[in-house]
């Protein structure tokens, strides 16, 4: 699974997750839960390196998370309302789960031809505008993530490319890395509170996720952009496809 992220360069939620649910036969939100303990790990090592570089926008960050946090813990108190270990909650999830990939799918293979579109027909909004879109943004992963962990990755930072057009690239993604700290956190807490978390499976995918995202960011220096993306997409479409049709 380290391989996989260090290769496509999207976060584990949306290769994980997904995978924990239809090839080992966990619970819905066992996966989700422990994925989202185990981001939070991982993406704080990024965050570190991130923030030494000084690629990290914490104006974006605190944006974010004004949103997704409240959003988080809302979210999380809805779940534990009506339950989500049952039959019910295993098939709304599921259902949730592949919509979102689905989206995560489209997003990705369509990416440089969304940033196309947008820098076309979307100008530059005032600095309150952009601060209001942040913080909704930021509001909308936290719903996403807290439910599915997947969404701060490829989703969050193809929103922030096009509400910040003219960060470097490594900005976008270092800021969105930070973020996702806290909020994979908290979620990951309350999935833990909730009883969906995994220990001795997430400790597993730590220890096998550092050589495998070392060498698939190796792999990825040598890799293709235009191969990689409809690779990642459509095994993101074939996951969704499993998930909506359990």
């Amino acid at each position: 699974m380290g391989a996989l992220i260090g290769l496509t360069g999207v976060g584990g939620g949306s290769l994980m997750t997904p995978l924990l649910v239809l090839l080992f036969g966990f619970h819905p939100t066992t996966a989700v839960g422990t994925d989202l303990i185990y981001a939070s790990i991982t993406k704080s090592v990024g965050t570190a390196v991130h923030g030494k570089r000084h690629t990290v926008e914490w104006r974006i960050v605190g944006a974010l998370a004004a949103g997704s946090i409240p959003a988080s813990i809302i979210t999380l108190l809805v779940m534990g309302y009506f339950g989500v270990k049952g039959g019910t909650g295993a098939f709304v999830l599921n259902v949730l789960l592949g919509g979102t990939l689905l989206v995560t799918s489209i997003t990705v293979f369509f990416r440089p031809w969304i940033l196309s579109w947008s820098g076309h027909h979307i100008h530059a909004l005032e600095p309150q505008q952009l601060r209001r879109s942040t913080i909704v943004l930021g509001a909308l992963l936290g719903i996403l993530v807290s439910i599915t962990s997947v969404g701060a990755g490829a989703l969050g930072t193809t929103a922030l490319l096009i509400l910040y057009p003219k960060l470097p690239v490594a900005r976008i993604a270092g800021s969105d890395i930070a973020h996702a700290v806290p909020l994979t956190l908290i979620a990951g807490i309350g999935h833990w509170l909730l009883g969906s978390v995994d220990l001795t499976l997430m400790l597993s995918l730590l220890a096998g996720s550092i050589p495998g995202i070392i060498i698939g960011s190796y792999l990825a220096t040598r890799s293709s952009d235009a191969v990689l993306r409809p690779v990642l997409a459509i095994t993101l479409l074939v996951s969704s496809v499993r998930l909506l049709t359990a």
